[in-house]
Parts: structure tokens; sequence; C-alpha cells
């Protein structure tokens, strides 16, 4: 399976594509998706959306897992941040894409045990597990890379499952 992870943002959108087998991750392609402060944010938008679907037609993942939004303070970032995410969902849709979302802290849970584990604690995880010689960089591609092999885990175990009780 191929799982293309989302750190959904507007100014930086983290991006990691891995094959899954089993409990075995390989690394395609990470990195992240920018755009220029001084674009308005209908272009901006675009901009995103048209690397998304790039990536999607270069990479052809077979599942998206996006991080599910979190803030505390700033609504008007917030509103930013959700838009962009909803064109990440809109790429992967329409690209006949499966779209699985996840909380910070099913992320963090996932890769380290603890839902509250500091953000170096997830990077050191997401290193270790695809065996790489760096953390990923921006911190968002970690955090997207952290999305997808949380999906790699969680969605096998999910679609073990459904099947099971399908069968019942």
């Amino acid at each position: 399976m191929r799982i293309l992870g989302i750190d959904p943002g507007y100014a930086i959108l983290g991006y990691g594509i891995l094959d899954v087998e089993g409990q075995n991750f390989k690394v395609v392609d990470y990195g992240a998706i920018t755009t220029d402060a001084k674009m308005d944010m209908p272009k901006r938008l675009k901009h995103i959306y048209t690397a998304l679907m790039d990536l999607i037609d270069e990479f052809a993942p077979d599942e998206a897992s996006i991080e599910e939004l979190f803030f505390n303070t700033n609504a008007k970032t917030a509103i930013k941040v959700g838009q962009a995410r909803g064109v990440a969902i809109l790429a992967c849709i329409n690209s006949g894409i499966e779209i699985n979302e996840y909380t910070p802290l099913q992320i963090k849970q996932t890769l380290t045990g603890y839902g509250r584990a500091e953000k170096k604690q997830v990077q050191m995880m997401v290193k270790s597990i695809l065996k790489l010689a760096q953390v990923p960089k921006p911190d968002d591609t970690a955090d997207a890379v952290a999305a997808a092999i949380c999906h790699g885990y969680c969605g096998q175990t999910r679609k073990k499952w459904q099947k099971a009780l399908k069968e019942k």
C-alpha cells in the first residue's frame, strides 16, 4: 500500500509518501509545498491544489493520511489552515484516494506510545522507523511522514477488524 501523509498548512504543507508492507515502511518521497506570503489566499490555495495533484499523478498513492487540526488560540490562522486542509482533501477525493484522518494525539500515541509526546520524540521515531540519517525537514514534513506512518500501523489494523466483522 502506498500512503500519502499530509500535514496541512497554507504557508508550508508537509507531505510524505511511503510504501507499507506489513510492518515495513519504505520512503518514496517527502517534502513541503510552500506558498509566498505575498500571494493572496485564493492563489495560495490553487498552488497547493496543483502541487498536490502533481504529486498524486507522479506517485499514485492508494490512501491518504491527513492530520486533523488542533488550535488553542488564533482563529484566523485556524481558518486559513482549514482552507488549505480542505484543498488537500479535495485533491485526494478528486483523485479517488481514500482519506484517513488522525488527531495529533493519535499520531503521537501510535509513534511513541505516549499521546503527549514532544515534537522531538515523534521526529526521532520517524527517523528510527524509516532508518533515515536525518529527521525530515522542515517540521511540517516530519509531521506529514508521521501521519503516514500512523496510518500504516492503524489503517492495516482497522481493515483487519472490518474484514473480520464482515465475515461474521
